[in-house]
């Protein structure tokens, strides 16, 4: 039985107290636990300990992440989670050191992730419209794409060896939001990566 771990990474504001990425979290849930996976959840609003939040990484065959876009990148609890837990895998357990070695000068930085087995999945949620990304015309990303935006936390991922796979986003979730459709999206999403019957 494979596990999942949903990370939801959503801090909570005034005018922003979370519920739809708790709605998306518990579509995640209801998908995995239909399909048949074991599924833990974490919501770093509430606190966590990082000696048990290792192991999950640990147990995890697949991670999601889930949050929204806060000033062009992570929330500052879903980063200060990422920055205490995988410091402290770095004793060995998530990765041996950043993989170079005085004794082999041909080991790249980078290259000393031990969580090869592991997947992970990005899912935001975001203001930008989707018309904002991948156009030269736009000027404010001037041509990037969503991904380009999340480089530096596939990068952190990519340190420790895991896999990514294709990221969501639910875009305009503020000025013009379309939430059925992206729930739809976002099932369909899950159904694509995993299998209809998440056995991917």
């Amino acid at each position: 039985m494979p596990h999942v771990l949903i990370v939801n990474g959503h801090q909570p504001f005034p005018t922003s107290p979370g519920g739809l990425n708790a709605a998306f979290v518990q579509r995640a849930r209801d998908f995995f636990t239909a399909s048949g996976w074991t599924v833990r959840l974490r919501s770093v609003a509430d606190g966590w300990d990082t000696e048990e939040e290792v192991h999950n990484q640990v147990w995890a065959d697949v991670i999601l992440f889930q949050f929204p876009l806060n000033s062009m990148g992570l929330p500052w609890s879903l980063k200060r989670y990422l920055d205490e837990v995988y410091t402290a895998g770095m004793d060995g357990r998530l990765s041996k050191g950043d993989g170079r070695s005085r004794k082999d000068a041909s080991r790249q930085y980078g290259s000393g992730g031990r969580m090869t087995g592991t997947r992970y999945m990005l899912s935001l949620t975001l203001n930008a419209p989707r018309s904002a990304f991948d156009d030269p015309a736009q000027t404010f990303f001037e041509g990037r794409s969503v991904e380009d935006l999340l480089w530096p936390v596939h990068l952190n991922f990519r340190f420790f060896g895991m896999q990514p796979m294709p990221s969501f986003a639910a875009h305009d979730v503020s000025k013009a939001p379309d939430i059925d459709r992206d729930f739809l999206r976002f099932d369909a999403h899950l159904a694509h990566a995993f299998g209809a019957d998440g056995s991917a």
